[in-house]
């Protein structure tokens, strides 16, 4: 089974990706490497930009049928069996990005994005097996034992767990100053 582990930047992909390949014995799958070894991503100041058929093409090529946990933001737009969209308070994710040293742009655009479900939205609009993981104030493990539990129980789509809308006074911040 491919796993596409997804969310906004500062949800916890990474750290989730690779706890939940370990506990699945599953391949773990960085897009971001994936890409650049494919010759389908090329770095661009910090970022890696992806040319998003050709990625899929290889994932498709190479992967499927094969058990991996596929970690990056894009990973809802490939081929896979089951998307897991990790979601966080948005306040959280501007803290989280600002300590990585995002611009205040980025922070906003990013915070926004959880805020309006973008990554989630998408992810229902390219698959039938969605599940959404509130990641706030949980462990990665914890987050971990929470999909694997999602999974064995034979659950397939589960959306609409996550409301920002109500603390949306509290991230004005985020949105306009980047989070100062």
């Amino acid at each position: 089974m491919l796993i596409a582990i997804t969310g906004t930047p500062g949800v916890g992909k990474t750290t989730v990706a690779k706890l939940l390949a370990k506990k699945l014995n599953y391949e773990y799958v960085s897009l971001k490497d994936f890409a650049l070894e494919k010759g389908c991503g090329r770095r661009v100041n910090d970022e890696v930009e992806v040319e998003i058929d050709e990625l899929a093409y290889f994932i498709e090529r190479e992967l499927k049928g094969k058990n991996a946990v596929l970690d990056g933001h894009l990973s809802h737009l490939m081929p896979v069996d089951l998307v897991v969209v990790l979601r966080a308070h948005p306040k959280l994710i501007g803290e989280r990005l600002r300590e990585r040293g995002y611009d205040r742009e980025k922070i906003g655009e990013n915070v926004e994005a959880e805020l309006v479900d973008a990554v989630l939205i998408e992810a229902i609009e390219e698959h039938e097996n969605v599940i959404e993981v509130d990641t706030t104030n949980k462990s990665p493990e914890d987050v971990v034992e929470e999909i694997v539990s999602l999974i064995n129980s034979g659950i397939k789509k589960r959306v609409g767990i996550v409301d920002w809308s109500e603390v949306y006074d509290e991230i004005i911040p985020y949105l306009r100053l980047g989070g100062e």
